[in-house]
C-alpha cells in the first residue's frame, strides 16, 4: 500500500544521511553537491559545509558534531528517464575519509582517512553506540573495469583509534546496531543481503568460528530478482528498514528475519531513512534520484539514537 507522503523538500542534489534534529529541521547531505545542508521545517534548504568529495553517511556524536563519512566523489549521469545517478568514481576522487563538522560554525576537519590495512576508500554510512565510539562501512570504490572489496569498521570519535573489524565484504553500505547494542547489522548493496554480527560489547566482535560471511557474520535477509540495499535504520521494535534500489522504497526486516515488509517509495534510488517528530513515528526518507525529502507516519515507533539533539 502506498503511504500518504508529505514533501519536505526539492531540489536537493542526491540527499543521503538525514538526521532529525529536536528543532523539527533534518540535517543531511548532498553527495553530487559535495555539502552537509540543513532543512527546515519550512522545507527552505541551507548549506552548514562545503566538504568537496562525496559526503555520504552522517551522524550526530557525542560532542553534538556531526561525523560524516567521505567516499571521495563519483562521477554522475542524469537524464530525464533516470534522474540523477552515480555511476563510477570520479576523476577529481579526493580519497575515502571520515569527517567531522562543527553545526554552529560549518568548520570541517579530516577525522580519519586510512585503518591499519591501508587507507579508506569509500566511507559509506556510520552508526554511534552508547559509549561514543562509531561503527562506519567503507564500500569501496567502482571504476570502469574493477571493484574495491570493502568492510566494516569501529572507531573513537576523538580521533584517536580505528581498526577495521570485518574484511572482505561486496559493497557494504548501511549499518545499524539493534536496541540493546547485542547485535551489528550491515547492508550490501550488490548482493541484496543484510548480514548481522553478536556484539560483546562497545566494538567488540563475539569470536565465531563458523559463520556465512566475513568474521562470523549470519544472514538475516536477503531478497529475490534485482533489488540493491543501501543505507539503513533500525526502528524501536528492532526491524531492520533498509533503504531498497530498484524497487524502491524501505524494506522492513524483523529482528529473526521472518517477517519482511516493503514499503513502495516513488523513486528507484531511495536511499536512507531516519526517524523524527515527538514520539519518533514520522520516517524521514531521502528519494535521491528525484532530490527529494519526504515524511511518511511509520507504523512502529523509531529507535532514539545516541547523542540525538
Amino acid at each position: 500500500m502506498q503511504p500518504k507522503i508529505r514533501e519536505i523538500a526539492s531540489g536537493l542534489r542526491f540527499p543521503e544521511g538525514p538526521i532529525a534534529m529536536q528543532d523539527g529541521s533534518i540535517v543531511l547531505v548532498e553527495i553530487e553537491r559535495g555539502t552537509l545542508s540543513r532543512v527546515t521545517p519550512a522545507g527552505k534548504v541551507e548549506v552548514v559545509a562545503k566538504l568537496g568529495g562525496g559526503p555520504n553517511g552522517a551522524a550526530l556524536g557525542p560532542d553534538g558534531k556531526v561525523y560524516v563519512c567521505n567516499n571521495g566523489g563519483f562521477a554522475w549521469r542524469e537524464t530525464p528517464q533516470t534522474g540523477l545517478r552515480p555511476v563510477h568514481q570520479a576523476d577529481d576522487y579526493s580519497g575515502g575519509r571520515i569527517e567531522r563538522v562543527d553545526l554552529a560554525t560549518g568548520k570541517a576537519e579530516v577525522l580519519y582517512t586510512q585503518t591499519e590495512n591501508g587507507k579508506l576508500r569509500g566511507p559509506n554510512d556510520i552508526v554511534f553506540d552508547r559509549t561514543g565510539g562509531f561503527w562506519f562501512t567503507d564500500l569501496g570504490k567502482g571504476r570502469a573495469r574493477d571493484l574495491d572489496r570493502g568492510g566494516l569498521y569501529y572507531a573513537k570519535a576523538d580521533g584517536s583509534s580505528v581498526k577495521e573489524m570485518i574484511y572482505p565484504m561486496m559493497t557494504p553500505n548501511g549499518v545499524g546496531l539493534s536496541p540493546d547494542e547485542k547485535t551489528l547489522y550491515a547492508a550490501e548493496t550488490q548482493t541484496g543481503r543484510v548480514w548481522k554480527w553478536d556484539l560483546a560489547g562497545p566494538g567488540q566482535l563475539v569470536e565465531k568460528k563458523t559463520g556465512q560471511a566475513a568474521a562470523g557474520g549470519e544472514l538475516l535477509a536477503g531478497l529475490p530478482g534485482f533489488q540493491l540495499f543501501d543505507s539503513l535504520a533500525v526502528d524501536g521494535e528492532g526491524y531492520v528498514c533498509v533503504a531498497t534500489l530498484m524497487n524502491g522504497g524501505i524494506t522492513s526486516i524483523s529482528p529473526d528475519g521472518r517477517t519482511i515488509l516493503h514499503t513502495p517509495t516513488p523513486d528507484y534510488m531511495t536511499t536512507n531513512i531516519c526517524f523524527g517528530g515527538p514520539d519518533l513515528r514520522t520516517a524521514y526518507i531521502t528519494l535521491s534520484s528525484i532530490g527529494k525529502l519526504i515524511a511518511i507516519d511509520w507504523p512502529r515507533k523509531g529507535l532514539k539514537l545516541n547523542f540525538a539533539r
